[in-house]
């Protein structure tokens, strides 16, 4: 027979354990770091069946790899026993189809600066970018397939990252609300097998 103070105190360490879990040495539970583009219609824990405490999750504009996702990444898998990563995308995304010139421009006129006497790091001030390199700063894509498996390549051959890190992409479909791999969309697939 189980005393329910036992309960209480299994349930006690459990809480403690979460609390202290980075102190413990205790990583996330599916060792996981995910890199996620930051749009609202992107479900990542849902899309990946992950509950509280499976990864840590990383968002941003596009889910590109970035400075920062490097720095977290580096962390994840250096520090806190991070054995995956997996990078989700998706259609219909707002870093698809404008060029960076563009976006320059746009927030150049929206804010009223030059945008290359801005610092882009609060902490770096001195962190500023020539007009050309800014552009390509705000890494905005035109394939949404090719870029996913292009930040698998960024993360696989950056130094900071082990080899044995389990590195995947995959897109997330947001008029049908389902992941698929890179590259494989099912309904031109099944149009192209219909008529051979």
């Amino acid at each position: 027979m189980e005393f329910q103070a036992d309960i209480i105190n299994r349930r006690l360490q459990d809480w403690e354990n979460w609390v202290f879990r980075r102190h413990k040495g205790i990583p996330n539970n599916k060792r996981l770091f995910v890199l996620a583009c930051m749009d609202e219609r992107l479900p990542v824990e849902q899309a990946l069946g992950l509950e509280p405490g499976d990864a840590h999750i990383f968002r941003n504009a596009g889910g590109l790899v970035t400075d920062d996702v490097i720095r977290s990444a580096a962390l994840t898998v250096g520090l806190f026993g991070t054995r995956e990563i997996i990078i989700v995308n998706h259609t219909e995304c707002g870093m698809l189809g404008a060029t960076g010139e563009q976006v320059t421009r746009r927030l150049e006129e929206k804010f009223g600066l030059d945008l290359t006497q801005v610092p882009l790091d609060p902490a770096l001030p001195e962190l500023r970018l020539p007009r050309e390199a800014l552009y390509r700063w705000w890494k905005t894509q035109t394939d949404i397939d090719r870029a996913a498996l292009e930040q698998v390549e960024l993360l696989r051959n950056h130094p900071l990252i082990p080899k044995d890190v389990h590195i995947t992409a995959y897109v997330y479909e947001v008029e049908t609300g389902r992941l698929r791999k890179p590259g494989e969309i099912y309904a031109t697939r099944t149009s192209q097998a219909f008529y051979r």
